[in-house]
């Protein structure tokens, strides 16, 4: 085939004489209808195109710092690469290069990622015509997490190995159910110590809720000295004005208190665990923790044979009239002696 688009000559090999003809018609047409798309070799290095899409991820990405922190990882083995030029082989051996620095597979799935979103907004862009490479790799295989609720013991002994400025952070999680990042970004003019709530305004679902602040967070919010517009401002970033993570800090505690596998966002799980079990409806709990529907927090409904229990004996209470005013609970036998004798009346 040979044809001139756009002001370019563009000259192919297809087949034989008929079937270069049928292609060129086939062109011709998608042409006509305005749906023709010829591939130009775009000349894009991968170390440019990544400060173009750190500068898109922060203004449409919450969660762009994770992403910065895998451009870090990706740009040394990239770098000069053409993004055209990268291939699904070239991939697997940064794999490799990661597995062989004893990086865990959790987090470089985690950089894949960041790959693979990078290649599909650079096409957004217009920047990026081939299929997407990452897409033709296969990511690692992750270990199931498994949801760990502390008890009362072991929140005390956490709370005791805690450094002095992660304690505050580790009651307000365990005393609201708030995430890591929601706690992180909390402004002093965020806290309202008249009505006794806290306005959560930079949410994961970008809806802003307020969470009925206890006796417990506001006496630990009053004992921290304000030194910034935020709760907890960073010490040592220039970059940041408030603290971005306490994973050491966090991991140490840990260890002090004996407790392993344990993750931050475990508190959040122990928070709900304990609302729930403490009687309060999944409704008002789903609504504190921001969930966007009930079937989220139904994870943390597990009810027990006395729960269970209890709930017919609420319902035997129809056969008692009074019992539930006194506040006391039917025995099993109560309630079968009670049936029977409705069934011998009848």
């Amino acid at each position: 085939m040979d044809y001139y688009y756009d002001g370019r000559r563009i000259r192919r090999k297809v087949g034989n004489e008929r079937d270069a003809e049928n292609a060129l018609a086939a062109i011709k047409a998608d042409i006509l209808r305005g749906e023709y798309r010829f591939k130009k070799d775009r000349k894009i290095r991968f170390e440019d195109f990544a400060k173009e899409y750190l500068d898109y991820a922060k203004i449409n990405k919450r969660s762009w710092t994770r992403d910065e922190s895998s451009l870090k990882r990706l740009l040394p083995h990239f770098k000069d690469m053409l993004l055209s030029k990268i291939t699904p082989r070239h991939i697997e051996e940064y794999k490799k290069k990661r597995l062989d620095d004893k990086v865990k597979t959790g987090t470089i799935n985690r950089e894949l990622a960041c790959l693979k979103h990078m290649f599909t907004i650079a096409e957004k862009l217009g920047k990026f015509d081939d299929k997407n490479p990452v897409k033709k790799v296969e990511f690692f295989q992750e270990r199931q997490y498994v949801m760990k609720i502390l008890d009362r013991e072991e929140i005390n002994r956490l709370i005791d190995a805690a450094a002095d400025h992660l304690k505050p952070i580790l009651i307000i999680a365990l005393n609201t159910g708030m995430r890591k990042g929601e706690i992180f970004n909390l402004r002093w003019s965020d806290i309202d110590f008249i009505d006794h709530y806290i306005h959560i305004k930079k949410t994961k679902s970008n809806i802003m809720r307020k969470v009925p602040m206890n006796s417990v967070i506001a006496a630990t919010l009053k004992n921290i000295e304000r030194k910034s517009e935020f709760i907890f401002p960073s010490s040592w970033s220039k970059k940041y004005k408030h603290i971005m993570g306490v994973f050491r800090l966090f991991k140490v505690a840990c260890k002090k208190a004996g407790i392993e596998d344990l993750r931050f966002h475990d508190l959040r799980h122990t928070a709900a665990t304990l609302m729930v079990t403490g009687g309060v409806p999944l409704v008002t709990v789903s609504q504190i923790l921001g969930h966007a529907t009930i079937h989220m927090t139904m994870k943390y409904a597990h009810p027990t044979p006395e729960d269970k229990r209890k709930a017919v004996n609420v319902l035997a209470s129809i056969f008692e009239p009074g019992r539930e005013k006194e506040g006391t609970i039917l025995t099993q036998e109560q309630i079968e002696e009670r049936i029977s004798s409705l069934e011998s009346e009848s």
